[in-house]
């Protein structure tokens, strides 16, 4: 079970009436925090897979300077660590682009369907009729 725990001041409010800025809000919002993961993971990737190198570098050091061989094996047992954390992250960066691409999608699509729309209402004079109010059924 992971331990991380939301920390409300990063999350969009919640609750009051759906509208259109409202989502468009959330929507690029959510785009950006994939972004900012995704970035975040490739740059662990590169680090994790740069420390992995220098493990297997030391281990061929100690390996020339006749260090025990189990203190050997627990640096390329580190190095190994390293490249796992490196692949998991990269495969995780995956589907943040992946999260980022769709919740972009999400978002112009409702900009292209009721973008329209909403600047109309704005525009206008006249009150609006509440939510609801024209469906039929």
């Amino acid at each position: 079970m992971s331990e991380l725990v939301p920390r409300p001041a990063n999350l969009p409010a919640r609750g009051g009436r759906p509208s259109f800025t409202g989502l468009a809000t959330r929507t690029a919002a959510l785009t950006a925090s994939a972004l900012a993961l995704k970035e975040g993971l490739w740059s662990l990737q590169r680090r994790m897979e740069r420390d992995a190198d220098h493990a297997d570098r030391t281990a061929d050091l100690c390996v020339a300077a006749e260090v025990e061989p189990r203190f050997v094996a627990l640096i390329n047992e580190a190095a190994r660590a390293l490249r796992a954390v490196a692949t998991a992250s990269a495969d995780l960066a995956r589907t943040a682009d992946q999260v980022q691409h769709d919740s972009q999608d999400l978002h112009d699509a409702h900009q292209a369907e009721y973008r329209g729309v909403y600047e109309a209402v704005q525009a206008s004079g006249v009150r609006q009729a509440k939510p609801g109010f024209y469906r039929t059924r």
